[in-house]
């Protein structure tokens, strides 16, 4: 069992640069990914979000940085884009009739990353891709364990809660005599209050047993206990099984509420209600597995 939640950081050295890899995974329905990349590996967007594949769904935010060992100071000036963007800037603020100096606009143009560094837009060569992709690889394998060690955190939690509902499923027994004496006892005091003499006690034994039918939860604790060997069976035998865990847990729940309805008896009723929020427990962590 795998949880949707994980983390891997990654470092490498390309050159002159240190390349930062992070992946952070959170519970979706689907796959959705989302990569930031700097612009020299935008070509390689596609081959990352297919690798990203391999962790099969969860909200995934992929972001892979560069920092150069050269300064600001020592890097070399991209003069010709200075140029351009500021006149870019100029036409913008007079269109828009904004007051600026060109000291301030020169100011916002040396802020930005590639005006110091012209290799920065340069694609990354094979070589350099080859270590990257590597280490990209390998972040995505320890997210995949971070999550298996989070599944298992989070499976070693969901059987405290099984194992509790089915402890109060099998309480339920100790019960059912008393429904059955009590429903006797109701009926015969509808029969006195309504100063009924005669009654045939044929006729009474099968509309009592007819009432009783009504309120049987055979069939329901039956279904409920499959319905915990079968959450368990799939606990333990598939590994990407939280959409299949949370069905299972609908049934419970279904099966759990028709024994409460069904209960008329306060201790009963009692133990149908911890059942339900042993339950809730379960299907509150239940989104966040793979």
């Amino acid at each position: 069992m795998k949880s949707m939640t994980g983390y891997a950081k990654r470092q490498c050295a390309v050159g002159n640069r240190k390349i930062t890899i992070e992946i952070k995974t959170l519970n979706s329905k689907q796959m959705d990914a989302n990569v930031k990349l700097p612009f020299r590996y935008h070509a390689h967007d596609l081959e990352i979000r297919s690798m990203l594949n391999r962790l099969e769904r969860g909200k995934i935010d992929f972001i892979l940085t560069e920092e150069s060992d050269s300064t600001v100071a020592t890097s070399p000036l991209n003069e010709e884009l200075v140029r351009t963007r500021l006149e870019q800037l100029r036409h913008m603020t007079d269109g828009l009739h904004v007051n600026t100096t060109t000291e301030q606009l020169i100011d916002c143009i040396l802020r930005q990353p590639d005006i110091w560094n012209t290799t920065s837009t340069e694609e990354a060569n094979d070589e350099e891709w080859d270590t990257i992709r590597e280490q990209i690889s390998a972040a995505i394998d320890e997210t995949d364990q971070f999550r298996l060690h989070e599944g298992t955190i989070l499976q070693q939690d969901f059987v405290k809660h099984v194992d509790i509902i089915e402890q109060r499923l099998g309480e339920i027994p100790q019960y059912e005599s008393q429904r059955i004496d009590t429903a006797k006892e109701r009926i015969r005091k509808y029969i006195a209050d309504f100063a009924i003499k005669e009654v045939d006690e044929n006729r009474f034994e099968q509309e009592l047993i007819y009432y009783l039918e009504k309120l049987d939860i055979t069939e329901e604790k039956v279904r409920l206990q499959k319905h915990i060997d079968y959450f368990r069976s799939t606990m333990d035998s598939e590994e990407c099984s939280g959409k299949k865990l949370g069905f299972i847990a609908q049934e419970m729940g279904r099966e759990i509420n028709t024994t409460g309805s069904k209960a008329n008896h306060v201790a009963i009723q009692q133990l149908v209600v911890q059942m339900k929020d042993e339950l809730e427990k379960i299907k509150e962590q239940l989104g966040n597995i793979l």
